[in-house]
């Protein structure tokens, strides 16, 4: 088993790893073999910081998972898959599958979309957008962003990429855009750099 990386799905958490006073409906979330999702965050040696998903954006809920008890891992990669859905984030999906695999980087759906295709739940709806992490271990050059998103914008609803660099991840949209400086989100938290695939701590 590869180690977990952000948006990966991991099975198996238990109940009793669920901090105290964690609410029913997160209890419920585990009880019934849903999966949880890797957060960015530094985490002692043998946890990862994971995310539970209820329903709506009010149930949300940040953990710590041992590596220990991970039954099953299914990476955003694994869940390209085309199914006919009268969801606008479905149809996105389906639209932009051959650009995005003709990028030739490893991609893949993340947010509602990847949940309800690892899962079977029922989670996007007609407003929902369509999240993407698209990784980069080289540099992307601002150009060729900016004409993936012009295609991406095309699609039926509304479409965000991360970009997964060796040193964490940036928003698609702001590379494109013309800010010398973007958000980078690190394990160890957000910062703004000029140069996102810097590797060394410090390096901006």
């Amino acid at each position: 088993m590869n180690a977990p990386r952000p948006h990966d799905l991991l099975w198996g958490m238990p109940v009793s790893g669920l901090p105290t006073g964690a609410p029913q409906w997160a209890q419920e979330v585990l009880a019934s073999g849903q999966p949880v999702v890797v957060r960015r965050a530094a985490c002692d040696h043998g946890w990862v910081a994971v995310g539970l998903r209820g329903q709506g954006r009010a149930q949300r809920l940040g953990a710590l998972m041992r590596l220990a008890d991970i039954k099953r891992q299914q990476s955003p990669e694994a869940l390209r898959v085309a199914v006919q859905s009268p969801w606008p984030a479905l149809q996105a999906l389906a639209s932009v599958t051959p650009v995005l695999q003709a990028s030739g980087l490893a991609w893949g759906p993340t947010g509602g979309v990847g949940y309800q295709l690892a899962t079977g739940i029922e989670v996007v709806h007609a407003g929902s957008d369509l999240d993407l992490l698209l990784r980069a271990p080289q540099p992307l050059a601002r150009a060729q962003a900016r004409e993936l998103l012009d295609i991406l914008d095309c699609a039926p609803c509304r479409i965000d990429v991360q970009l997964e660099t060796p040193a964490g991840a940036v928003a698609l949209r702001e590379w494109a855009g013309f800010a010398r400086r973007v958000l980078l989100k690190s394990p160890h938290g957000p910062r703004l750099v000029s140069a996102p695939w810097a590797v060394m701590e410090g390096a901006a």
